[in-house]
């Protein structure tokens, strides 16, 4: 009887040992910027008739075209599939918030000059990034890949509207792949 408890015991310790827990921290999936827009929207849709090429900037019709963009953009729908995802993502930083001289929160971009220029990208592709922990030497553009949890939050900035937020867990300089 002895014996056949230590080798439950036994098996036991060994199935908990090799067995994955759901504490251990999952891997980050690598995102692309267009994973974020949901497959039926089209941001162009309202503007294929107009032919901007035409306008001049103070045309009125020019005008009323940006505003409409703005509004179209700022109200872009996220894809609902990245809620709660834990993935990894490159692009451009715009720090929001500092802690003297760190930054805790920014607005991660898919291009450089995004949101500095008009108009900013539609709210599917800013992301606006949360950091417990206070990043050193943060500047407006850097190159920056972030891992962290994903959620559907909208928020406003300065610089534009983001659809989401990232809580973000690591924060590191961008790396070109390897062989480019």
């Amino acid at each position: 009887m002895r014996v056949s408890l230590i080798l439950i015991s036994i098996c036991a310790a060994i199935v908990v040992l090799i067995t994955p827990t759901t504490q251990a921290a999952e891997p980050y999936k690598s995102t692309t910027w267009e994973s974020l827009v949901p497959k039926d929207w089209d941001p162009a849709k309202e503007f294929k008739s107009l032919n901007l090429g035409a306008m001049q900037d103070s045309d009125p019709r020019a005008m009323d075209a940006l505003s409409k963009m703005k509004d179209t953009w700022g109200n872009a729908p996220t894809e609902r599939s990245m809620d709660g995802a834990r993935i990894k993502i490159s692009g451009f930083a715009i720090p929001l918030e500092m802690k003297g001289d760190k930054v805790t929160e920014f607005l991660l971009v898919p291009y450089f000059g995004a949101c500095i220029h008009t108009p900013p990208p539609p709210a599917n592709q800013i992301v606006h990034v949360i950091s417990k922990k206070p990043i050193d030497a943060m500047r407006t553009m850097d190159a920056v890949t972030v891992s962290g949890t994903m959620g559907l939050n909208r928020a406003e900035s300065p610089w534009g509207t983001s659809g989401y937020r990232l809580a973000v867990d690591k924060v590191e300089p961008y790396k070109l792949p390897d062989g480019k």
